[in-house]
């Protein structure tokens, strides 16, 4: 069986609803952290398969976005809206 991309708990977090406190609080799993360190070591090493270079690829283009959420999260919470 295949773990589920690390990318996942992000669209899950997403697909959840969220508030804007909830969006400052989110940080990626310490298993999601340690499977994109590794993919990142094993690219420098060895190379990635296609399918872990599109799985890292959708973590960070998704873990960009979740950064500038945080960011508008927090000049809404800072407005007081």
């Amino acid at each position: 069986m295949t773990a589920e991309p690390a990318y996942m708990e992000i669209i899950d977090f997403i697909a959840g609803g969220s508030t804007p406190g909830d969006v400052v609080r989110f940080h990626p799993s310490a298993e999601a952290e340690r499977r994109v360190a590794e993919l990142i070591e094993r690219e420098r090493e060895f190379g990635l398969s296609p399918d872990e270079t599109a799985e890292l690829n959708h973590f960070m283009e998704l873990e960009h976005i979740i950064r500038m959420a945080k960011a508008k999260a927090r000049l809404i919470l800072a407005s007081g809206s």
